[in-house]
């Protein structure tokens, strides 16, 4: 049964492409920039995009040259307070260069950030994507579109910005091996996260240089409910200290660590990694690897206005990567010392410890 009119889908460039036989680019040059498209080209490409029904972006045709003044930042979970410096930075940096910022919200899906994407990028001059999901070609297919950023990833052929996971882990577990802790659990966040994977690789790293015990538990959802999760896992080891992928899983671990008993940080430590706005609100305050939030979406909107400047091709300048550096509070402290079979009451003696 076919779907109703108003139920289906509005055809996007892709659509054009494929029915065309051209590329996504050669279609978004043959509204935006038709001059640089061959004629018979382009008007073979105006003509199935008439018969598939796809309309171009109202904004564009009513300024010179194509030039909608637009930017967007694509974001994993707006609800998530990692994204809120961040949109701040972006937002600052493109308002003073005359360009407005569309924030888009990717639900921490991989579908719905590709329908975000095909809604966004006829709309924008400039892209940036916070924390994707997407594959890497996925990626590439978007930046030949338009100057795309990608942020908290490394890709050699699109610029990208990102906060120094590896120092920043291994501050974290140089914290936590000098209070005495010898055995460590990374709290993992989504599978689909290049940075999870730089920094369970950092922890691995940086445990086996120190002699440390590792293990990683996971994956779960970087938000307050995936730590309350990994807490009934951490709560089944010995364990006695933690490094989560975020703040949100941290500040969940240690609500859930509570509820069973467990005290943070006199049973167990708990880092984060962030250092969202709140981290210093919870109890006990959360020590986190801080990264700098607002100036990395200033300098993704820097990155792409100098994209749309000049001629210098995307990713040639390599990646961006900004300090981390460990906020010491009070989620950590000193091991607590093993308890032993026998130990001595408060008259002096020894009491045998029940089996």
């Amino acid at each position: 049964m076919d779907a109703p009119e108003d139920a289906r889908p509005n055809p996007t460039i892709y659509d054009v492409a494929k029915a065309a036989g051209v590329a996504p680019s050669t279609v978004s040059r043959a509204f935006s920039r038709p001059g640089r498209v061959n004629s018979e080209t382009a008007e073979r490409i105006r003509r199935i995009a008439n018969e598939i029904g796809y309309r171009t972006n109202p904004l564009a045709r009513g300024l010179p040259n194509g030039r909608t003044a637009l930017l967007a930042v694509i974001v994993a979970d707006v609800t998530n307070p990692f994204f809120f410096e961040i949109i701040r930075g972006a937002e600052k940096t493109a308002s003073e260069a005359g360009y407005t910022l569309l924030v888009v919200d990717a639900q921490e899906s991989v579908d719905a950030e590709r329908e975000a994407l095909e809604r966004t990028l006829p709309l924008v001059e400039g892209l940036i994507l916070a924390t994707s999901r997407m594959s890497d070609s996925s990626i590439r297919v978007a930046a030949k579109q338009r100057p795309t950023v990608v942020m908290n990833r490394v890709m050699t052929d699109v610029p990208s910005v990102l906060t120094d996971n590896a120092r920043g882990m291994r501050s974290a577990v140089e914290h936590l091996a000098g209070l005495g802790h010898t055995s460590l659990t990374y709290v993992a966040g989504p599978e689909a996260s290049w940075a999870d994977g730089m920094r369970w690789r950092a922890f691995r790293e940086a445990t086996s240089e120190l002699e440390l015990k590792a293990r990683r538990i996971g994956p779960y959802p970087p938000t307050l409910a995936g730590g309350l999760s990994a807490a009934q896992a951490l709560a089944k080891h010995s364990t006695t200290a933690v490094v989560a992928y975020n703040d949100l899983l941290a500040i969940g671990a240690i609500r859930g660590l509570k509820r069973l008993g467990r005290s943070v940080p006199a049973d167990v430590s708990v880092i984060g990694f962030d250092n969202i706005f709140g981290s210093d609100f919870c109890t006990p305050p959360l020590t986190t690897v801080a990264a700098p939030l607002r100036h990395l979406g200033a300098f993704a909107v820097q990155n792409l206005l100098a994209q749309l400047r000049s001629s210098t091709p995307a990713g040639s300048s390599g990646p961006t990567l900004l300090p981390a550096k460990l906020v010491e509070r009070g989620s950590t402290a000193p091991r607590r010392a093993t308890k032993k079979r026998r130990a001595t009451a408060t008259d002096g003696n020894p009491v045998r410890q029940p089996a």
